[in-house]
């Protein structure tokens, strides 16, 4: 199930997951009543939206065409109302042969990245890799995880495949969702890179959560949050999560987790803080 598929494919796949999400009513098209086999929006009804032929269409899901123009694009994108980074998605999976092929080796994070990442005291930092590896953290960003210096994990595997990790987060489904569309972001991004494509395997096989998320295609960039966490050392935090891209590595952020001043979550993260030391 990793996307080393032909784009065309993977670019029907994701019409069609956007289509069955969308209600006639949400689009404007009526039904006059008629029952519906299927949820979301027919094909035709798509192709009429966007002002399309539905044997044009209908080539562009089956995977047997995706030569498509700008306006026709920009049609395609409205009738399904898609988002800025659901637009972006599109555009890769539409237009492979413009995507920037990057070195898909491993990743290395700058040392003064890694010095800002440890500066920040009163916060949990972490930094993360395209492929969502944890590249380094701050004292504090270790233990909010659970995680000795030392360890450098692939965050998306621990959440879907670690206990721990279900227990840790109060919303992981929304957590798993967010990891798993930074995936699938990464995986037009980076069609050539093949350690991606066994992480994405490997989940594959190992979590039905990731097979059953990872089919309604999931995309997107969650750069800020608010995520509870159920700590085993320090108890529930609510902490404030702000991602940052590295424009001079691509693929790679700063994901920043702290606690509004004065609250309880605050001083428990200078607890956690003071046990790391």
């Amino acid at each position: 199930m990793s996307e080393q598929r032909n784009p065309s494919q993977v670019l029907g796949d994701f019409l069609r997951t956007r289509r069955a999400a969308l209600s006639p009513e949400d689009s404007g098209v009526r039904t006059y009543g008629n029952p519906r086999r299927v949820p979301g929006l027919r094909r035709e009804e798509v192709a009429q939206l966007a002002g399309v032929s539905v044997n044009y269409y209908t080539r562009i899901e089956q995977g047997e065409s995706h030569q498509m123009s700008d306006s026709v694009m920009e049609s395609i994108a409205n009738a399904l109302q898609l988002d800025t980074g659901e637009r972006s998605h599109l555009l890769r999976l539409a237009r492979p042969a413009q995507v920037v092929r990057r070195d898909t080796g491993p990743e290395q994070v700058r040392k003064s990245v890694l010095a800002l990442a440890e500066s920040s005291a009163d916060q949990a930092a972490i930094i993360v890799g395209r492929r969502s590896d944890l590249l380094g953290a701050n004292r504090l960003g270790f233990a909010l995880f659970g995680l000795r210096p030392d360890q450098r994990p692939n965050m998306t595997k621990n959440l879907f495949l670690d206990p721990a990790m279900r227990d840790l987060h109060a919303d992981w489904e929304t957590e798993a969702r967010s990891s798993a569309s930074y995936l699938r972001n990464a995986s037009s991004d980076q069609p050539d890179d093949h350690l991606l494509a066994e992480l994405i395997g490997e989940l594959s096989i190992k979590s039905p959560d990731f097979v059953r998320i990872w089919a309604t295609h999931p995309v997107g960039e969650c750069l800020h949050s608010v995520r509870k966490l159920h700590h085993p050392v320090v108890g529930d935090l609510i902490l404030n999560t702000e991602s940052l891209r590295l424009p001079d590595d691509p693929g790679q952020r700063i994901v920043f987790s702290g606690a509004e001043a004065g609250s309880s979550s605050a001083e428990r993260l200078k607890l956690l803080d003071s046990l790391s030391s």
